[in-house]
């Protein structure tokens, strides 16, 4: 087993529990995780998940900056819903994003499972930008996301990390629904 892989799934749990209690102090657990697994996964193939994890660390650093601002010295930000239109367009973006990235891997690299690797990577994506936005349907990007993932990690071996996405999965499942009950409480 992989010292650095178990090292960036403990990163990891801690990262999401406090996402799902709004903590700005997520971000420096993300980032020290996502710089872990770009050499996880890497080694395993997997590109698109390794080069994702160089978004993430910039990512991660917007948002921190973002929930800041947002947080006005509150330790929990504010969060709410995209509108219809908005839904449909970060959708159709992510689809498009999702089929052309697992088209450049399929024809230009050796990568192990390039379209699911892609659906992930752009899903991913989305994901993280709609939580630096702090906007609720980006757990549910998170759970379609984990549910893939696990797939893809338990056919590589990858058995830590196929673990902590299981954990993930869940703990998304209680951030939509924390997120949607602190959504309610706002003024």
């Amino acid at each position: 087993m992989n010292p650095v892989e178990w090292i960036a799934a403990a990163l990891g749990l801690v990262n999401i529990a406090l996402l799902v209690r709004r903590s700005m102090w997520n971000y420096p657990f993300g980032m020290a995780m996502v710089a872990l697994y770009a050499f996880v996964f890497f080694e395993a193939r997997l590109y698109g998940e390794s080069g994702l994890q160089l978004f993430f660390f910039a990512a991660q650093a917007w948002g921190w900056v973002l929930w800041v601002r947002a947080g006005s010295g509150d330790s929990q930000v504010p969060v709410r819903w995209l509108g219809n239109f908005s839904r449909v367009v970060w959708l159709t973006a992510t689809a498009a994003l999702a089929l052309n990235l697992g088209w450049v891997m399929h024809r230009f690299t050796d990568a192990s499972l390039p379209y699911a690797d892609a659906a992930i990577a752009g899903g991913s994506i989305a994901a993280q930008i709609l939580l630096a936005f702090r906007r609720i349907e980006n757990w549910v990007l998170w759970i379609a996301i984990d549910i893939a993932s696990i797939a893809v990690y338990v056919t590589k071996g990858l058995w830590p990390t196929a673990g902590l996405y299981v954990v993930f999965l869940g703990m998304s499942a209680l951030g939509l629904r924390e997120w949607i009950a602190a959504h309610r409480k706002q003024p």
